[in-house]
């Protein structure tokens, strides 16, 4: 049976939400119905708002999404209404990759994740007085007060957690942090650039903490995410203003960094990052370009001298069932606080909520349920 929602809807790029009351398809095979306690605001759903992923409008993004089962559909066995779940992106479970554990890699990601607004077998799940809305947006549309997500992006977690901060473990924190203890793996003692304190910036600054790094540099040009980056790991922070970036690091480190890790997807940086490189040095990619005609600046004789590897990264290399317990199991242990980034504001004031989050006087939004 269908469900009247909540929503958050954009109609155009770049205006406000608005919210409406849609009608929810019920739950098809494999789907789960979630009421959502929290949803974390991501820089995605925002450039998915503006037309990046080319999805018809109206659209209801958020993908960051964590609350409670109502519903299960055919052949669910994995939860059952009542269980807590933090949502994930979506993946097919079936193709080799998946296969293999490593779900991020889907060969068919962009079909479960974005799919033109509706499910991989092209049938649509919202309607606004009955007709077509954009959803099933990483497999969840989470930007209401229920979606519907996929039993291969639902995470069963502990109820005793607080489950309306728990939505951004499932993207953003899960690529910080992957970056650095999954695909790097830092050994102890190695050192770290982080390039940009945002959440996923910093949630690597975690990572590396956890995985013993002996220096974790933080570039960011605005002082207090600097100020949480140092509480949260870092060992220094580095002011873009201040000079260029290579000489900075190499001030600190003068035979280069170990591993750097982007989140600005910046060309200029990048240049800068490839000077601050030590020999064998490992540079993540996680940053998405403003224009997806950017490439990458690497001089072929300098990366065959320094030995360097450039990886590109989706969600940490995470397998979420997985890599979500693991977050969780540091937080009970106090060494992975994610929960310091995070600034809550009601779900109705999400635009509100954009406005705060792109001035910088907050870094990582979570949008909470009436009541949560």
């Amino acid at each position: 049976m269908s469900t009247q929602i909540l929503a958050a809807v954009a109609h155009a790029p770049e205006g406000d939400f608005a919210f409406e009351t849609l009608t929810l398809a019920a739950p098809g095979p494999g789907e789960v119905l979630v009421e959502i306690k929290g949803v974390g605001l991501c820089h995605t759903d925002l450039v998915a708002r503006e037309g990046l992923y080319e999805l018809p409008y109206p659209l209801v993004v958020g993908h960051e999404g964590a609350g409670v089962v109502v519903e299960v559909g055919e052949g669910v066995s994995a939860v059952a209404p009542g269980d807590h779940v933090a949502l994930s992106f979506n993946s097919c479970g079936h193709c080799v990759s998946c296969e293999d554990g490593a779900p991020s890699y889907c060969l068919d990601f962009p079909g479960q994740n974005y799919g033109g607004g509706v499910r991989p077998d092209g049938t649509g799940t919202l309607t606004l007085d009955g007709a077509p809305v954009s959803g099933s947006f990483f497999g969840q549309s989470s930007f209401a007060s229920h979606a519907l997500a996929n039993e291969h992006n639902v995470v069963k977690v502990d109820p005793d957690l607080p489950i309306e901060l728990l939505g951004p473990l499932g993207c953003g924190i899960q690529t910080g942090a992957g970056s650095v203890m999954n695909v790097f793996a830092c050994p102890p003692g190695s050192s770290l650039l982080v390039l940009g304190g945002g959440p996923v910036g910093l949630a690597a600054v975690m990572g590396a903490v956890v995985q013993g790094c002996g220096t974790i540099v933080v570039s960011e040009p605005f002082a207090s995410r600097r100020e949480l980056a140092l509480k949260l790991g870092a060992t220094h922070v580095l002011d873009p203003a201040a000079g260029p970036l290579d000489e900075q690091v190499r001030a600190l480190l003068p035979a280069g960094v170990d591993y750097a890790f982007d989140t600005t997807g910046s060309v200029p940086v990048l240049e800068a990052v490839i000077a601050s490189m030590a020999h064998r040095g490992t540079i993540g990619l996680v940053g998405v370009p403003k224009d997806f005609a950017d490439s990458l600046p690497v001089n072929l004789i300098t990366a065959m001298v320094l030995g360097l590897t450039v990886r590109g990264i989706v969600e940490g290399d995470s397998d979420p069932m997985t890599f979500i317990p693991r977050m969780l199991e540091l937080y009970r242990e106090g060494r992975f606080p994610f929960d310091e980034m995070i600034t809550t504001y009601p779900f109705d004031q999400l635009n509100a909520a954009v406005a705060a989050q792109h001035a910088g006087e907050v870094v990582k939004v979570v949008l909470v349920a009436e009541g949560a």
